[in-house]
């Protein structure tokens, strides 16, 4: 069962391009991404790394190639990893090369930064004949010099003038498999460039709230600055970033989007904030149902009501659902028709029984 959105959202129509298996843009699920942070010459933790994203949930993975040493790491690293690698790469045109030819599916650059036509030329050979797509990616803190002399600060037309410079210096070198970014760590910087250059181009954008800080203010401030772009149908591939494992930028963007019923992905818990009236103790509960059921990845909806104000309503919308009750017993509820009563000493081994189960009937049709 799923709750019927009040808007359904009408994305933005962008060109489609390939991110190794990933297509991205269109009509396309939106994507998500994140980035290792350990060091691309430890070969192993970064391998490590790159599948714990990926298990998370991550589409797609970014990984610094800071030197030589770190773009040929990459031909061992995507021998053990399944999600297709984006090479970070700023200003030095060989550490580009090296990271198409050993196995990046894309390359993350500003072609302003690379220096002269044949430079970018020589890139753009090596990722035509790696199959690999490019991302320019503008950020507010190194913008070109003279777009910098001329808008005097970073603003929203600073950002989508560097934009297009780069995008069309690819252009002119018949290069048409790309995707843009223009980050801020501000929100409002942010936003107001994506949406001036949403309506300029129509190659797929990249979002993100670049260096948005720690874990919680982070993830609030790219919720806000995503969720707001997401909603006017802006955005095809996204990433949260956080000062923190890169798992928990992976949880966040998939809690976005499924927050805004554009995608979905393992359990949506439903869950109050307790109070007086409560039957168990839901904000523990929860959290062990978190953690019990993070290795379901069908999408299903679990509602966890500590009362009946609202838990019936609740339960009536949800796959499964749990309403507190009295003296310990608990109503179960299946596909939103009550079931039978569980005391709260089994009430978590029994939703986690009933998820399971769901999941698999759901998994078999």
């Amino acid at each position: 069962m799923s709750i019927r959105p009040f808007r359904d959202i009408k994305r933005r129509k962008t060109k489609v391009i390939t991110v190794g298996s990933v297509k991205v843009g269109g009509d396309n699920p939106i994507s998500v991404q994140s980035m290792t942070n350990t060091l691309t010459t430890d070969i192993k933790a970064t391998i490590n790394q790159i599948n714990e994203i990926y298990a998370e949930g991550a589409d797609i993975v970014r990984v610094s190639c800071p030197d030589e040493s770190s773009s040929k790491a990459l031909k061992e690293i995507t021998k053990h990893v399944e999600i297709p690698i984006v090479a970070d790469i700023h200003f030095h045109y060989k550490r580009a090369i090296e990271a198409a030819e050993n196995g990046a599916s894309c390359l993350r650059i500003n072609p302003g930064n690379i220096g002269s036509k044949e430079k970018i030329r020589e890139i753009i050979k090596a990722a035509k004949n790696n199959n690999c797509s490019i991302r320019v990616g503008v950020n507010a803190g190194s913008l070109e010099k003279d777009i910098l002399e001329k808008f005097k600060e970073p603003c929203p037309e600073a950002l989508v003038r560097s934009a297009l410079r780069n995008i069309k210096i690819l252009e002119d070198e018949d290069f048409f498999d790309l995707k843009v970014s223009v980050k801020s760590s501000d929100v409002f910087l942010s936003t107001a460039a994506y949406r001036q250059l949403s309506k300029v181009t129509d190659y797929p954008l990249h979002l993100g709230i670049t260096e948005a800080g720690s874990f919680l203010p982070g993830s609030v401030k790219s919720s806000i600055g995503l969720g707001s772009l997401l909603l006017d149908g802006i955005g095809d591939t996204i990433r949260i970033s956080l000062s923190d494992n890169p798992v928990e930028e992976v949880k966040i963007g998939n809690e976005i989007l499924k927050s805004l019923n554009l995608r979905n992905r393992g359990v949506r818990i439903i869950s109050c904030p307790s109070c007086a009236r409560q039957g168990f103790d839901v904000i523990e509960t929860v959290k062990i149902l978190e953690q019990k059921l993070s290795h379901i990845k069908t999408p299903i909806t679990l509602s966890v009501i500590g009362c009946v104000v609202n838990g019936p309503g609740e339960a009536a919308m949800t796959d499964v659902g749990i309403t507190g009750g009295q003296k310990g017993s608990n109503m179960l509820y299946l596909s939103g028709v009550q079931k039978e009563k569980v005391l709260t000493d089994d009430m978590i081994t029994k939703v986690v029984n009933e998820v399971e189960k769901k999941a698999l009937e759901l998994e078999d049709n």
